[in-house]
C-alpha cells in the first residue's frame, strides 16, 4: 500500500503544461487520501483544452498504476482566478530566486548575501533524533567560528528553541525580525509564535509563506552557514524548502535500524530527484556506551547508515551515540540537547563539521 508521501514522491515529476513547474510543487495535487488499496486525489488544472487536461490526469493515473495502485480516482477540476494568479505571478521572493541563472536564489533571499552554504536536514521519520543533529551540528560550526543560522522549518513540530535552552522570543527592529542568538547560533523557529504549546493547523501554502517570511523578513545579518532543521519524511514543507533554495544540500539522519534506515532512504531519493547534493549521512543513536567500562552495546542495531550512505552514494558522516548532556538546570547556559565543548559526543559533532566545511567550502 502507498503512503501519502511515496505518492507525492511518484507525481513530482508530473509537470503542470503552462508552467513546465511540478504540479506538487505548485500544491495542484490536493486531499491525496488513502483508504486501503484504494487512492483518491484532486488535480486543479490550468489548462483548457480538454485533450490537455485528459493527458494530464492520465499520466497522473498511469504514474500511480505503474507502482502498483489500481483503484485510482481522481478528481479534475478547473483552477479558480485566485488559485491562477497565485501560480502565475510569483512572490517578491520568488521574483528574487529566479534573477540568478547561477544559482544564488537562496542567498537572494538573505538580503543579497553571496557564498552561504544552504543545509536542509532531513529524515524519513521522526524520532531519529533529527533536531538534535541540527542543534548540534550548528553549535560545532559555531565553534569552528563560522557565522551559523538555523531554522526550524519543522513548522508542526518545533522544538529547537527548548532544545537550546532559549527562553526569549526575537524583537522587532524597525521593521526587521532579529533572530535568537544562542551558543553562538542564530535562530528563528515557528515555536517563537506559539503561545502554550498549542498545534500549528494550519495548510501548506501558509506554512510556505512563514518560511518565506523566515528568509526575507528576518535581519540574519552576515552567513557563512545555513541549517534548515525539515520535518521529517518528504511532505509540503520539504517540497517548499527544495522550491525555495534550488542550490542547498542536504544531510540525512537515521538510526542503526534497518527500518529507520529504509525509510531515510525515501528522503534521500526526494533529495536527488530534485536535484539536490546529498553531503552525507549521519547515523544517530549508534550505540550506548557505558560511562564505567566504556563498553558499547549496539541496541538499535548495526549497519543501517552505512547502508543508508551507499544506497544513495555518498558517505557516513559520523556515528553519535546514545544518551543525553550531562547538563544541569542550575546552569547559566542550561541547555537540555547541546553537548558542551570538550565533551566526547561534541567532539564527535566537531569532527562532522570539519568533514562538512571540507566538502562545502
Amino acid at each position: 500500500m502507498l503512503t501519502r508521501e511515496q505518492i507525492q514522491e511518484l507525481l513530482l515529476p508530473v509537470k503542470e503544461p503552462e508552467t513546465g513547474k511540478s504540479l506538487i510543487e505548485l500544491q495542484l495535487i490536493r486531499d491525496i487520501m488513502v483508504k486501503g488499496d484504494h487512492i483518491s486525489l484532486s488535480v486543479v488544472s490550468l489548462e483548457t483544452d480538454e485533450a490537455a487536461r485528459m493527458k494530464l490526469e492520465q499520466e497522473v493515473r498511469d504514474r500511480l498504476r505503474d507502482a502498483g495502485a489500481e483503484n485510482v480516482h481522481i478528481r479534475l477540476r478547473d483552477a479558480s482566478e485566485q488559485e491562477r494568479s497565485l501560480v502565475k505571478a510569483p512572490t517578491a521572493a520568488e521574483d528574487k530566486m529566479k534573477g540568478h541563472a547561477a544559482g544564488l536564489e537562496g542567498n537572494e533571499l538573505l538580503s543579497g548575501q553571496a557564498g552561504v552554504h544552504f543545509i536542509a536536514i532531513a529524515s524519513g521519520k521522526g524520532g531519529v533524533g533529527k533536531s538534535t543533529v541540527t542543534v548540534n551540528l550548528a553549535a560545532a560550526l559555531a565553534r569552528k567560528g563560522k557565522k551559523v543560522g538555523l531554522i526550524d522549518a519543522d513548522i508542526y513540530g518545533f522544538s529547537v528553541p527548548d532544545m537550546m535552552g532559549i527562553e526569549e522570543g526575537p524583537v522587532v527592529e524597525d521593521g526587521t525580525i532579529i533572530p535568537v542568538e544562542r551558543f553562538g547560533v542564530k535562530v528563528m523557529s515557528m515555536g517563537f509564535f506559539i503561545r502554550d504549546n498549542n498545534p500549528v493547523i494550519w495548510r501548506g501554502p501558509m506554512l510556505g509563506k512563514m518560511l518565506r517570511q523566515f528568509f526575507s523578513d528576518v535581519g540574519w545579518g552576515e552567513l557563512d552557514y545555513m541549517l534548515l532543521d525539515l520535518p521529517p519524511g518528504t511532505g509540503d514543507v520539504a517540497l517548499d524548502v527544495h522550491q525555495m533554495l534550488p542550490q542547498s544540500k542536504e544531510l540525512i539522519v537515521t538510526t542503526p535500524h534497518a527500518t529507520a534506515a529504509f525509510v531515510a532512504a525515501r528522503a534521500g531519493s526526494m533529495a536527488l530527484q530534485t536535484d539536490h547534493e546529498i553531503l552525507g549521512v549521519i547515523e544517530n543513536m549508534a550505540y550506548y556506551q557505558c560511562s564505567k567500562c566504556g563498553q558499547k552495546d549496539y541496541i538499535y542495531g548495526r549497519g543501517g547508515g552505512a547502508r543508508l550512505a551507499e544506497t544513495l552514494h555518498t558517505d557516513l558522516l559520523g556515528q553519535i551515540p546514545l544518551g543525553a548532556p550531562d547538563n544541569h538546570v542550575s546552569e547559566p547556559d542550561f541547555s537540555p540537547s547541546v553537548y558542551k565543548a570538550g565533551t566526547e559526543t561534541a567532539q564527535l559533532f566537531d569532527d562532522i563539521a570539519e568533514r562538512l566545511m571540507m566538502r562545502c567550502e
